[in-house]
Parts: structure tokens; C-alpha cells; sequence
């Protein structure tokens, strides 16, 4: 039986008069991977952060090893507990060992220096997440997924028995978010190193964790397996979405597609291609058509969430294989739906060199007077994975009049706009010329 690592007791937090966190009460044992899922608000980062012992609980306790992690010595938590923080500030003007080597502090007395025994652990720190080779390179010019694993190496250089982790994906694209998640799951099993990390997709946590917390409004809505927390009550209640449960078909292990609750209608009269992926153009595609619109959408991989959504609500959809850059019959064909559409709408969607082609079809649509509307969620840096190719791209479709707008609420009222100068007869280009739909 493993031995109960960290546990919180009738936890409550909040921030001034704003009650945040209210009667937490879970253990982890040593080597679980556990994942912390909820909506925005819920209180995802601030029970890391009362974890962390960044934030101490109005009421009850942290207990790490039995002891209450507000009693015992900083420096004493540190070379227990390691913390990977979305909004810690970068190293500027180190070389990714001298910020590795920053994780060896608290085992350092004042003023001491790092010696051998300090520089074989870092050292196999970076080893293990594969950043070793570029342990000379300075850290700002490190690409996304190089700095995380370098962060990560820091986290394990301090020889932690618990890692917290907030989101430790976020801004990577697929093959960045793979290898990370891989490497954290096989450390907490062979390294029998405790993981308590926020999840915002809600597929990953389900393929990597052993068990999940779902909070709500301050509360834990559920908990446990990944099978028996992700149930679609569940999502319903607290995402306020509909989703379909099923089992992977490799794995097993359980992953949602949305949808919307409503009938899909017919959409005769205005059509709306969707340029999306990575799961971006899923709930655009229901809401589009439990709004009346017809709806298309291309290219995209068959392992896609955003394709098997589509194939769920019969949207029609170019198809490529995985892994692949878009084939010329393909992008021919995305065209073909481009040109047959009353509007075009690209999602925030991470871009690489195998989807760069969607961003030219996308101008396509501008060059034949067919109104875009461009989500602009997400900066482009931080999904662009071409190396600012994408970024070029998607900065001159802002200059030849696409329609920025922030979200689903906003494409939905900006494509209702668009048929209605349609039916009015007006320019759609009047709308906007690359300004944010109002």
C-alpha cells in the first residue's frame, strides 16, 4: 500500500472578502498522477497555490508527509515539493544549466556554491527530459517545448517527492504536449514521483492521469478515475456543455466529444466553412448549426477531434491522413468548399507546416470577395510552430479585411451580421476591413 503524500484537509481559501476554495478534502498517495479539471474560475490555480504554499488557506490545513506545510522551513518544503508555474518570470540572460542549477538552491547553505554532487544531478535532470544538448543555449532563445522541458529539469533537479504543475502543456503544439506528458507519466511511475497538475483539455487528463478532481464553483464535483469523473452529467453540470463519452480505441481510457444538444437544422441558404483543428472548431460546429447555418469543414486529420465532431453532426469535411502535411488533391478540394461558401471562419487553431495550407485557403476566400471572420482568442506567437511563417500568414489576412473577433459568442453574432447584408444585399467587406466585429 503506497503512503499518503500530501493531504488537504477542509481546505478553504480566498482572495480579500472573495471566498475562492470551500471544504477541499482529498489525499495523494506516492506515484499518483492526479489531474485538477474545471471551467475558468473554478479554483483550478488557487488549490495548486495552497499546495505550493504561495496561498495559505483561510481554513484547514496542507499536509505534506503529516506535517503542515505552513510550519515547516521554506527551504524544507522546496527539497520536497517542486512547483512548475504558468506565470513564473523567465530567466533572462541565463544558459538553460545555469537556470537548471537554480533547482539546487534549496539544498545550498548562504552563499554556497554548486558542487559535483549538484552538477551530477543536474545533469541527469537534463538528461532525463532530453534538454542536455542544449544546455549552452541561452534560455529566452529556446523555443516553447525546449523551455518547458528545461523547466521541468530545474523541477527535478531539486530531487522533489511532488511536482505541482499548472497547465503544463499550454502553448505547445501536439508533438510538444505528447512528449512532455509522456515524460512526466513515465517519471511518476518509475520514479515513483507524486504529479498534481491543472489540465485545461480535458482528453489529455483523461489519457495521462490516474485519477482527476473536477471542481465547480469552489468545490470538488467529483473525483476519482478518469471513467467514473468524466461522465457527460458531470460535463453537462459543470461545463454547461453536452459531450459524448467514449472509450479509445487503443488505450480504453475514456475521451469527450462535444456537441450540441440541439437538432442539427438544414442550414439551406448560408453556408459557413470552418477553417479549424486541435479541437478548435468542435463547439463552433454545433452552435453553427443549432443556429441554422450549413456548415463544412477542411482540412483536417482523422485522429482530429474537431474531424470526429464533424462526423458525429454529418458536416461535411476534407479529410487527410494524421501526421501528414495537407495533400494537393486535399487543399484543392478545401478550395473547391471555400469558394462554395457564404463565409469562411479560422479558428485560433495552433499552426504547423502540415496545416499551413488551410491559412492560404483562407486568403483564398479574401481574394474571391468571401467574407473571414478570424478568431483572434490566442496571440499568434503563441501557436504559430513555423517559425513565424504562420504569424506573416496570419497577419496579412488581418491587412486584407478579415473579421477579428474574440470568441464563439462573437462569430456567431458576426456571421448572423454577414447574412444579414447578404439578404439585404450589402458588401459584406462594409462590415469590417480588419477590425474586431463589434
Amino acid at each position: 500500500m503506497e503512503q499518503v503524500i500530501l493531504k488537504i484537509q477542509n481546505v478553504e481559501c480566498s482572495y480579500d472578502s472573495a471566498k475562492v476554495l470551500k471544504d477541499i478534502n482529498f489525499e495523494v498517495k506516492s506515484g499518483d498522477f492526479v489531474g485538477i479539471i474545471g471551467p475558468n474560475g473554478s479554483g483550478k490555480t488557487t488549490l495548486l497555490r495552497s499546495m505550493s504554499r504561495t496561498l495559505k488557506p483561510r481554513v484547514g490545513t496542507v499536509l505534506l508527509d503529516g506535517k503542515d506545510v505552513f510550519a515547516l522551513d521554506a527551504k524544507e518544503v522546496a527539497k520536497n515539493l517542486a512547483v512548475l508555474s504558468q506565470t513564473a518570470a523567465e530567466p533572462l540572460m541565463f544558459t538553460a544549466l545555469e537556470v537548471v542549477l537554480m533547482g539546487r538552491t534549496p539544498h545550498l547553505k548562504w552563499l554556497q556554491k554548486e558542487g559535483k554532487k549538484d552538477y551530477a544531478i543536474v545533469k541527469n535532470a537534463m538528461r532525463t527530459t532530453n534538454s542536455w544538448q542544449i544546455a549552452d543555449r541561452i534560455f529566452t532563445e529556446l523555443s516553447s517545448g525546449e523551455k518547458q522541458r528545461v523547466m521541468i529539469a530545474r523541477a527535478l533537479a531539486q530531487t522533489p517527492r511532488v511536482l505541482l504543475l499548472d497547465e503544463p502543456t499550454t502553448h505547445l503544439d501536439i508533438n510538444n504536449q505528447v512528449e512532455i506528458l509522456n515524460l512526466i507519466k513515465d517519471l511518476s511511475k518509475k520514479g515513483k514521483l507524486t504529479v498534481i497538475a491543472v489540465f485545461h483539455d480535458l482528453n489529455l487528463a483523461a489519457q495521462y492521469c490516474d485519477y482527476l478532481i473536477l471542481l465547480h464553483l469552489g468545490k470538488i464535483e467529483s473525483i476519482g478515475a478518469p471513467a467514473a469523473v468524466l461522465m457527460p452529467e458531470n460535463i453537462k453540470h459543470v461545463y454547461k456543455m453536452d459531450v459524448l463519452a467514449k472509450k479509445h480505441p487503443i488505450t480504453g481510457l475514456p475521451y469527450l466529444i462535444p456537441f450540441s444538444s440541439l437538432k442539427p437544422q438544414s442550414g439551406q441558404g448560408f453556408t459557413v466553412h470552418l477553417i479549424c483543428g486541435g479541437g478548435t472548431g468542435a463547439p463552433l460546429m454545433s452552435n453553427l448549426l443549432s443556429h441554422g447555418y450549413r456548415v463544412t469543414a477542411g482540412v483536417l486529420s482523422t485522429l482530429d477531434t474537431d474531424h470526429e465532431t464533424a462526423g458525429y453532426l454529418n458536416v461535411p469535411v476534407v479529410t487527410d491522413p494524421p501526421f501528414s502535411p495537407a495533400n494537393e488533391a486535399a487543399h484543392k478540394t478545401n478550395l473547391m468548399l471555400v469558394k462554395q461558401a457564404d463565409a469562411v471562419v479560422l479558428t485560433d487553431m495552433q499552426v504547423g507546416w502540415g496545416n499551413i495550407k488551410n491559412l492560404r485557403a483562407a486568403m483564398s476566400a479574401l481574394k474571391s470577395g468571401i467574407p473571414l471572420v478570424m478568431i483572434e482568442d490566442t496571440p499568434f506567437k503563441q501557436r504559430d510552430f513555423t517559425g513565424g511563417e504562420a504569424e506573416r500568414l496570419l497577419n496579412s489576412l488581418k491587412r486584407e479585411g478579415a473579421i477579428t473577433v474574440g470568441g464563439l459568442t462573437e462569430v456567431i453574432l458576426a456571421v448572423d451580421k454577414l447574412k444579414e447584408a447578404k439578404a439585404s444585399g450589402k458588401k459584406t467587406k462594409k462590415i469590417s476591413k480588419g477590425t474586431r466585429a463589434r
